[in-house]
């Protein structure tokens, strides 16, 4: 089984180089860090801690729409320039492709929080920063499986990047909505009200919980426990192991 993935990975990371992707985070790195001392030369109070927090946000965005940009174009390309067809019309079953692609989006997605969570430990202790970046390979792991189960659902770019977005604007926020719903502006709390808390209930329990990932705080204030990080591992390995199936069931179904 390893033996037609590995091609396919090693096939996908070489792309990513020729594409310049690390130079194009390098060069979003080095955006962030001259914003940065911009910012250092304004702040007041507690430069290092705002620092970190404006750094921080702004890589993990940064990250997460390079890289699924990256994976939704590079399918599609693939689809458009019949290269799928041609490697699945090979005795290679179509789970060693998926899994191939996966796993060379996956590396690039554990470089990118590398080089995303280097620059952080300038402004917070080397350890938080370590374990900002390890939460921050986890969300991009599932940001990549996501982005392969809509291009090989859609097949188009603008369609698979904006339920991308969509999922993870959603993801992000789904707790917020939640806090608003359980406590609206009205004091009217009739069937209707009931209908909504429900379904946003059942929203926010489908989506992975984005917003208790990869967060500022950790960097500004103290580390996260042993019962969050294990919550974070748990959610990524639930989620890759649900979209993994359902891109395979798709992929298995198409017809070429």
């Amino acid at each position: 089984m390893l033996h037609p993935i590995l091609p396919i990975a090693r096939y996908t990371l070489l792309e990513a180089l020729r594409n310049r992707l690390l130079w194009l985070a390098l060069i979003l790195v080095v955006c962030g860090l001259a914003f940065t001392q911009f910012l250092q030369q304004v702040a007041i109070t507690e430069s290092n801690q705002i620092q970190a927090a404006l750094l921080a946000a702004v890589l993990r965005v940064g990250a997460v729409f390079m890289l699924a940009s990256f994976v939704v174009t590079s399918m599609v390309r693939e689809f458009n320039d019949k290269v799928m067809e041609l490697i699945l019309s090979r005795p290679l079953p179509r789970s060693s492709y998926f899994f191939g692609k996966l796993a060379g989006y996956a590396a690039l997605a554990l470089a990118l929080a590398l080089i995303f969570s280097l620059p952080l430990a300038l402004f917070a202790p080397a350890p938080q920063a370590a374990l900002w970046g390890l939460s921050l390979a986890c969300e991009l792991l599932i940001v990549t499986a996501f982005s392969l189960f809509c291009v090989l659902s859609l097949a188009q770019v603008i369609s698979a990047l904006a339920a991308v977005a969509g999922f993870y604007l959603l993801a992000r926020s789904v707790s917020a909505l939640q806090i608003m719903a359980a406590r609206p502006l009205s004091d009217i709390h009739g069937v209707g009200q009931q209908v909504v808390n429900f379904i946003v209930d059942a929203i926010a329990f489908v989506l992975p919980g984005l917003d208790r990932m990869t967060q500022t705080a950790w960097l500004i204030y103290s580390a996260p426990s042993a019962a969050e990080i294990t919550g974070v591992f748990a959610q990524t390995a639930v989620y890759l192991l649900l979209l993994c199936g359902a891109a395979l069931f798709d992929l298995q179904r198409k017809n070429f």
